[in-house]
């Protein structure tokens, strides 16, 4: 039995790479279901039409992640 779900890309923030198919590893603000947008980072396909598998973040654990990536050089 497969789950039907929604998504719309709310902002477009980056591209962190691009592989030789055209997919691309981006981040962006991601509404799932119609629930508030959260931090996405995952690949897509060329024009969204297909994703790979990722990970969300809440404003909150995206500051938190910022906060620990700075104390990177």
């Amino acid at each position: 039995m497969s789950q039907k779900f929604s998504y719309e890309i709310m902002e477009e923030i980056a591209v962190l790479s691009k592989n030789n198919k055209g997919w691309q590893k981006e981040i962006n603000l991601v509404s799932w279901n119609g629930n508030p947008p959260k931090f996405d980072i995952r690949d897509w396909s060329p024009n969204h039409e297909k994703m790979g598998k990722g990970l969300t973040l809440t404003n909150e654990e995206m500051d938190t992640l910022k906060l620990f990536l700075s104390t990177f050089e």
